[in-house]
């Protein structure tokens, strides 16, 4: 897989059926190493060893309805409270980020109402803060540690 922009990790791979799987820590599971996914382990990793967050903080890949849709967001950061801090939206690094990955993420926010928003690529990142009350978002330089 394709060097990123995080740290180096280890992670958990294995191979079966002319597939690899890497092993996701937080759904405690091996899925299909996609580059999407390598893309998301890797933020799950700096998250949790380099950012401090706990992991019973973070939920993976859960359904939600927008609108009248079904989605599923990619990473979500809880604070202790169980109120939405961070939404974290993956692409593969082939992707580009553009302005539909933000207005996809801020359909995603209408619902879950976070305070933070991540939009990564694996070689690029962006972080926001959500200004409700202005209705704007803004840009800020990294994603803050947990206290």
């Amino acid at each position: 897989m394709q060097q990123l922009s995080f740290p180096a990790y280890s992670f958990r791979l294995k191979n079966s059926e002319n597939k690899t799987f890497i092993f996701d820590i937080i759904r405690k599971k091996f899925l299909v190493l996609t580059p999407e996914e390598w893309v998301r382990q890797h933020v799950l990793k700096w998250l949790l060893e380099d950012k401090g967050y706990p992991e019973s903080l973070i939920n993976v890949e859960k359904e939600i309805r927008v609108g009248n849709t079904r989605k599923r967001y990619d990473i979500v950061v809880f604070k202790p409270d169980g109120s939405l801090y961070i939404i974290v939206e993956c692409k593969a690094p082939k992707v580009q980020i553009t302005q539909a990955t933000f207005d996809q993420i801020a359909r995603y926010n209408l619902e879950l109402q976070a305070d933070l928003l991540m939009v990564t690529n694996g070689l690029s990142h962006y972080y926001c803060k959500v200004d409700s009350v202005a209705e704007r978002y803004d840009f800020l330089r990294e994603l803050p540690d947990y206290k």
